[in-house]
């Protein structure tokens, strides 16, 4: 019976919280906001925040076209690929110091960096599937988009787990969980000096990551056509619409338990306060951590998306693998060489 409870709760897991419907409703709600902060930045009216749900729901409801020249295995199985990758990165991101997620005690950074590879893995697997010209061209500014942003992505995480490790016997901590702890009892490390130029730089790779504005070259639309998607229509589309959105999730959630993780410290106390006891408590302390949880999001994303795609223009891929390489790196490099040195 006990091992028959014990699926239904990793189950639940899975597909609820912090899961598939999680990942599914959040993702799509922090796309159509982010949609809505650039339309307002830029004196327009825009889209409904929902508009993100009325496109998914309308993808899945038309022909899915396979071009005649496509791997038919690989063109249908490319987006369901980063969707599962997605959801189980979700998986190993703390919610705070509330151990929710199926896999929190093991949770790793090294992991995550792994899986964050999937999804575009997926999507090139996708293009190059489909034969399509726009879409080669498409894949190929994507794998340089990816390698663009590998670099500062690792040194940030080095930065982190650097000052965490040298209250775990030294070294560099790759742990998620240990990394939140340590924010709990020290305070959240955005407020570290030595982070605070890779806070900056994770910023920065955001929206490289998440293929938003202006590091969209693998798309562009007026130039090829969607490039990777172009061949791409009904169901599998929306999946790859649904992953960009939960990749905005998870990419913001990465963020804030990296830097802002010690702010959920007294949430616990605060249901306290109320009166509240027993699983009641818990439960309401796991919702305000989930709902503080996605406001930070919103924030992040206000801040590292919507705020340079309103202000930019789109960059050629030569200048986003050069910006990354440079600017956004050298930010990244600065913080492991203060941390490095205890400053």
């Amino acid at each position: 019976m006990d091992m028959i409870l014990n699926a239904l709760k990793y189950l639940a897991y899975v597909l609820i919280f912090p899961g598939f419907l999680f990942c599914f409703l959040s993702g799509l709600l922090l796309c159509g906001i982010d949609r809505k902060l650039v339309a307002r930045m830029q004196k327009r009216v825009g889209p409904p925040i929902l508009q993100p749900f009325y496109d998914f729901f309308k993808l899945c409801g038309k022909e899915t076209i396979v071009p005649a020249a496509a791997n038919k295995f690989m063109f249908l199985m490319a987006p369901l690929l980063g969707l599962a990758a997605l959801v189980v990165l979700q998986l190993f991101i703390p919610v705070f110091q509330f151990n929710i997620p199926a896999f929190t005690e093991v949770a790793d950074v090294i992991v995550i960096l792994y899986l964050l590879l999937i999804p575009a893995v997926s999507i090139i697997l996708g293009g190059a599937s489909t034969g399509s010209p726009y879409a080669g061209v498409g894949l190929s500014r994507e794998m340089v988009t990816v390698l663009a942003c590998e670099l500062p992505l690792v040194l940030v995480l080095l930065s982190v787990g650097k000052v965490v490790g040298a209250s775990y016997q030294g070294g560099i901590c790759f742990s998620m969980t240990k990394i939140v702890e340590y924010q709990m009892s020290h305070g959240s490390l955005i407020t570290h000096a030595g982070l605070i130029p890779a806070a900056i730089a994770f910023l920065l790779v955001i929206p490289g990551e998440t293929g938003n504005h202006p590091f969209d070259a693998a798309e562009a639309e007026t130039e090829i056509c969607e490039g990777m998607l172009a061949e791409y229509s009904g169901a599998p589309l929306g999946v790859f619409k649904l992953n960009h959105g939960i990749k905005m999730l998870t990419m913001t959630s990465l963020f804030v338990m990296l830097f802002f993780g010690g702010l959920g410290s007294g949430i616990e106390s605060l249901v306290a306060l109320v009166g509240l006891t027993g699983t009641a408590a818990h439960m309401v302390s796991v919702l305000l951590a989930v709902l503080l949880l996605f406001l930070l999001c919103v924030i992040v994303t206000a801040v590292g998306i919507s705020l340079v795609h309103a202000v930019t223009a789109r960059l050629k891929i030569e200048q986003i693998f050069k910006y990354y390489w440079t600017v956004v790196s050298g930010l990244a490099l600065l913080s492991l060489v203060l941390v490095w040195y205890g400053l």
